[in-house]
């Protein structure tokens, strides 16, 4: 009995030390640099450079679009630059990601965003943001610090704390985890009208993290659409995706 017991804490110790060390990984799936024909922009933070695709250069107001966590922009940049023809639109590569240096964390993810939304809200009249699955993340954060015009959420999350408790019900997240992304806890500071899409066939991403992005939304109801049929991953590829986005950003 007593080796049983010892054999128990020992596996629960080993793969809570695993979590522990190898959490980052599961969380970011840096992309390659792949060859593309449009124009990049460096910015620079803590002695950091990243790279981000630059889509319709020139026009007064600026999107910033905050990928997933396996998503390389170079392959969606072309439906981008179609859809939102009249915003410069700013396709984020990660720290790690693309050409970018260094490696991600929430800590240099939320730093880089600042400075990139601080140099760009010198050069355009609006800044409007969409963050993607994780980039929701980043895109939460960013709305809770800066006047941001409108900010789309796509799949977004309550936290990635809550999500990894679900998966992981065994271990104390709250403790073992170091990128939290609590969307949730920063939601009390976003005044910016605020669209929230939802993949009705969401595998990754539950429902149950959405809502409760939603309900914490308090100072603005958001608006909610429901995308019918779709997936965690293929959410873009409906045509419902994009003619949201941009009727809600000219919508006045």
């Amino acid at each position: 009995m007593n080796r049983i017991l010892i054999l128990v804490i020992v596996t629960y110790v080993g793969l809570g030390v695993m979590l522990y060390l190898m959490q980052r990984s599961f969380i970011y799936f840096p992309t390659e640099a792949v060859e593309h024909r449009f124009d990049e922009v460096i910015f620079e933070s803590d002695g950091v450079s990243t790279t981000s695709l630059l889509l319709n250069k020139g026009q007064d107001k600026a999107i910033i679009y905050f990928a997933g966590n396996a998503e390389n922009v170079a392959f969606t940049a072309a439906e981008f630059e179609q859809e939102l023809a009249s915003y410069s639109v700013y396709l984020v590569n990660y720290r790690g990601y693309g050409t970018s240096e260094g490696a991600p964390s929430e800590a240099a993810l939320l730093s880089d965003a600042l400075a990139m939304y601080d140099s760009l809200v010198l050069t355009h009249e609006s800044i409007f943001i969409i963050g993607r699955s994780l980039g929701s993340g980043v895109a939460s954060y960013v709305a809770s610090e800066r006047p941001v015009k409108k900010l789309v959420l796509v799949t977004p999350f309550d936290s990635i704390q809550s999500m990894a408790q679900k998966q992981f019900p065994f271990y104390p997240m709250s403790i073992l985890l170091k990128d939290k992304f609590n969307s949730v806890e920063r939601a009390g500071n976003i005044y910016s009208d605020t669209q929230i899409l939802v993949a009705e066939d969401d595998k990754v991403v539950r429902r149950i993290h959405t809502d409760k992005l939603v309900e914490s939304l308090v100072n603005r109801a958001p608006e909610v659409v429901l995308i019918q049929g779709a997936g965690h991953n293929d959410i873009s590829q409906y045509s419902t995706y994009y003619q949201s986005i941009s009727a809600f950003f000219n919508a006045h």
